[in-house]
């Protein structure tokens, strides 16, 4: 698996918020972008049921066509789909219907990655395990993710399946950036622990690391600026995007390449999923695997960057395995 993913979330969903605001890419542009990704090496494609009402699906199937087996196909299922109550969630009816959907969208026989998108509090872990252990003995999912989740809800789900023989999660997807560490508290520790693979998601914060936001402004036109999402503290982030500045300059490089370094850079993290709306901004995204931050760097980041400790952490100072900010 490559360690840049392409995201589709700009994919399709023009005039229709909120993707318009998100991409609103047309079949030409999002297929312009497919094939620089595929051309520089990177072979995990990551979508959603839910982008653009299903139309990120449809337009994937058409791009992709001829070049399928080239490409790990992620995609995931949860978000409501339609009006009525079994057209959302993780119960037998809605994941079957679901899957059999995005094989249509995704003009495909199987899809490589089959993510639940979040967890469903009123369907119980053994129904939604079960429906995706048929689907991978029909042949139709070739291994099962999650995305979203708090880590009581994936150890729960990991030890079902191992009682029960079903098909474990092989994977997280997770938001995770400078400005976004929540996951070292319980997510990443769990993950090495369980030997996760970890799909890391909205690296640059929805923008706000790109280098386009300082103190003294932004650009107005950014999809951060329009829709702030995910949520961050932002002076802090001034913090943060100071010190990428100066890394950056010391590499002679980009802001955005040097926050994605450093999520690359991170125990535990498999690949990176990156989004974009032109090739340029895709161009400078994938270029982040040549940056090579020194212990210096990395340590400078963290000190700016790093989580207050929270309880039980602080009673283990010293003694926590992972050299994460809950370390001490």
């Amino acid at each position: 698996m490559s360690r840049i993913a392409l995201g589709t979330m700009t994919f399709g969903g023009a005039g229709t918020p909120p993707w318009d605001v998100i991409g609103g890419l047309d079949l030409k542009a999002a297929d312009e972008l497919v094939g620089m990704a595929l051309d520089e090496g990177v072979n995990l494609v990551d979508t959603a049921d839910m982008y653009a009402g299903g139309e990120t699906e449809e337009f994937l199937g058409k791009i992709l066509k001829g070049r399928r087996r080239d490409v790990v196909l992620a995609t995931k299922a949860y978000s409501r789909m339609g009006p009525g109550p079994n057209d959302v969630g993780l119960s037998r009816v809605h994941l079957m219907n679901a899957l059999e959907d995005s094989l249509r969208r995704l003009g495909t026989d199987h899809i490589d990655l089959y993510q639940i998108h979040a967890h469903d509090h009123l369907t119980p872990i053994e129904e939604t395990l079960s429906a995706l252990d048929d689907a991978v003995r029909q042949g139709k999912v070739r291994y099962v993710g999650a995305s979203n989740t708090f880590a009581w809800q994936l150890a729960q789900a990991l030890g079902v399946a191992d009682l029960r023989g079903y098909p474990r999660f092989v994977s997280l997807q997770a938001y995770y950036s400078l400005v976004g560490r929540d996951l070292e508290r319980e997510l990443l520790p769990l993950v090495r622990d369980a030997n996760l693979g970890l799909l890391v998601y909205s690296p640059l914060a929805g923008g706000f690391l790109s280098g386009k936001f300082t103190r003294d402004g932004h650009d107005a036109s950014a999809r951060r600026a329009q829709a702030d999402n995910p949520p961050i503290d932002r002076e802090r982030g001034y913090d943060i995007v100071d010190v990428l500045r100066k890394i950056a300059g010391k590499h002679e490089t980009t802001v955005a390449r040097t926050a994605l370094a450093w999520v690359l850079a991170q125990p535990g993290v498999t690949s990176v999923i990156v989004g974009a709306k032109r090739p340029a901004q895709l161009r400078e995204n994938l270029a982040a695997v040549d940056v090579r931050l020194d212990e210096a760097d990395l340590a400078e980041l963290d000190a700016v960057s790093a989580l207050p400790l929270e309880y039980p952490a602080w009673t283990l100072r010293g003694a926590y395995p992972y050299r994460t900010p809950q370390a001490g």
